[in-house]
């Protein structure tokens, strides 16, 4: 089969399409033919050997695929030979790819596979960030920061779908208008000057109750200081530069929470629990609630554009990277 392969992690330059044996679904796993994968941030992060976990070698990058079902392993249940599913699975720039079963889940008829393989780490992290961890309720204000990336615009539509009222952030008119497009109630800039006041306007003259913030850049601190009473900053990523500090006296005069969202470790410590949350956004994807946000589209040859869009920040959405494209059967 075909697969994007490095030997080392030096640089993108390092990757190749190359024809590798075919893995087989081992008892209690999936084999599944590829349609799509999603490529985030940190898949390039990952494939240039800068993430805080670094892949064994030779590395196929990849995390979270889209496509139909080959193979069964021993033991699977519930799941069916041809059967179109998403699935958080390792190696996924390749035309097969083998997820955990627990791992893999049917998607509705009207998800396309660029849609699915946007869906699974984005959408999970902002669901588990704004329910699970900043307890986000109907009728609060919510402030997504990077609004226009993958975890972004998913923070935006969950946030609309839990009730909430979304202000979304962003650097330039096309990033604000792409937020607006995913439901945002409000926009503004990152320009720093008077931030903090336009930020009042936005949320009807008052701070925000919860800050998603997958950039921690120049608005971190100023976020913070803006919080409603109890309000809640959630730190999601570092895409904005160095990691910022913040006095620990303003966590008491806010009443205010800092508080760390890792999709990665709550996979690894709460895995129980995202079957359902997963169940739970794609009910959502069907019924309309959300809708994947992708952005730049690539063809499998286009692999190194897909990395490079992902780590640049300066699209909109999630860029996903077709293997075996949507006509797959």
């Amino acid at each position: 089969m075909r697969a994007i392969v490095a030997e080392t992690l030096e640089s993108l330059a390092s990757y190749a399409e190359r024809e590798v044996p075919e893995p087989e679904a081992g008892p209690g796993q999936v084999l599944i033919r590829v349609a799509a994968c999603g490529v985030g941030y940190v898949d390039s992060l990952v494939a240039l050997g800068r993430y805080q976990v670094k892949p064994p070698l030779p590395h196929v990058p990849g995390q979270e695929v889209a496509g139909v079902v080959a193979a069964l392993g021993e033991g699977v249940t519930g799941l069916a030979v041809g059967q179109r599913v998403t699935a958080m699975a390792g190696r996924g720039f390749a035309e097969l790819a083998v997820a955990p079963a627990p791992m893999v889940w049917p998607i509705p008829d009207r998800l396309p596979f660029a849609e699915a393989a946007a869906l699974p780490l984005n959408y999970l992290t902002a669901l588990h960030g704004l329910k699970d961890r900043a307890r986000l309720t109907a009728g609060e204000t919510l402030l997504v920061l990077g609004a226009a990336g993958g975890v972004g615009s998913a923070a935006v539509q969950l946030g609309k779908a839990l009730g909430a009222k979304v202000v979304a952030a962003a650097s330039a008119a096309d990033k604000r208008d792409f937020a607006l497009a995913q439901g945002a109630d409000a926009v503004i800039d990152t320009a720093q000057d008077g931030w903090r006041d336009r930020l009042k306007a936005a949320c009807g003259g008052k701070g925000p109750d919860v800050v998603f913030d997958p950039v921690c850049g120049p608005l971190f601190e100023l976020a913070f200081r803006s919080l409603h009473w109890r309000g809640r900053h959630l730190v999601v990523g570092f895409v904005g530069g160095p990691i910022p500090a913040l006095p620990a006296n303003l966590t008491l005069m806010k009443g205010a929470a800092l508080i760390g969202v890792d999709v990665r470790q709550h996979i690894l410590f709460d895995g129980r629990e995202v079957p359902g949350q997963m169940a739970e956004l794609l009910a959502m994807a069907a019924d309309g609630r959300i809708r994947p946000a992708v952005g730049t589209v690539h063809d499998f040859a286009d692999f190194g554009a897909a990395l490079n869009a992902a780590i640049s920040g300066q699209g909109c959405g999630k860029a996903v990277l077709l293997v075996g494209g949507e006509g797959l059967a």
